[in-house]
């Protein structure tokens, strides 16, 4: 069984270290190797989907690819430190507060004093690694509702929104095991979502908000990711 010392450490490491992964600007990154800084450019946003419209498509996949990882990877390490030291969590509190973690990273980058992306890609890793099921599920809504809009935001928006609608779903059928504090989590993360989609929902509402082009065309200047 772990001291109070060595849990006091292991929750203190898991906040601390995801959150330093989640800040990794990806995005930006791969703007400096294309020589442009991609805060300046398209939407000012250094997720996927402004990563792709500005510098091309399959840099935006690498992207994507680059923050699904540093979502998922610190909470796997977070569940197989719990498993391999035997501890007691059955309410999933290290892996959820990692998956957490990273995401506050992701959108609030040391690295780029506070100002960084919207989270989705990072927080579907996290997910990813806590509710499989879950995500799924919210990744079908995701893809029917960009391909039927072409809206990034409001496919986000509505994943997002449905994720813990599914998992209680889930839970409560016996389908996966999802404890309070992941449904807390997914609650906190949806509404992360929302409040980082606020400008967005604006725009949908008045109808100004741009669809994403598969023709690769000028860089649409208000949605990103």
């Amino acid at each position: 069984m772990a001291t109070p010392l060595e849990m006091t450490l292991c929750y203190g490491a898991a906040v601390v270290l995801p959150y330093l992964t989640g800040s990794i600007p990806f995005g930006f990154l791969i703007g400096r190797i294309k020589g442009v800084d991609i805060r300046t450019q398209g939407s000012g946003n250094i997720g996927a989907t402004n990563v792709a419209r500005v510098v091309g498509k399959s840099w935006g996949r690498l992207c994507f690819v680059l923050d699904f990882l540093k979502g998922i990877l610190p909470v796997l390490a977070a569940a197989l430190l719990v498993r391999y030291r035997h501890w007691d969590d059955p309410y999933g509190v290290l892996p959820s507060l990692a998956a957490l973690s990273t995401v506050c990273g992701h959108i609030y980058p040391v690295y780029l004093r506070f100002h960084g992306g919207k989270g989705i890609s990072t927080a579907a890793g996290a997910i990813l690694a806590l509710n499989p099921p879950s995500l799924l599920s919210a990744g079908v809504i995701w893809a029917a509702v960009f391909f039927l809009s072409r809206y990034v935001s409001l496919a986000s928006i509505l994943a997002a929104v449905s994720l813990p609608v599914f998992a209680w779903i889930m839970r409560l059928s016996g389908v996966w095991i999802c404890s309070a504090t992941e449904m807390a989590l997914f609650c906190v993360l949806a509404l992360l979502a929302l409040l980082r989609h606020a400008s967005n929902i604006k725009r949908l509402l008045n109808g100004t908000e741009n669809r994403f082009s598969d023709k690769g065309k000028s860089p649409e200047k208000k949605e990103g990711k």
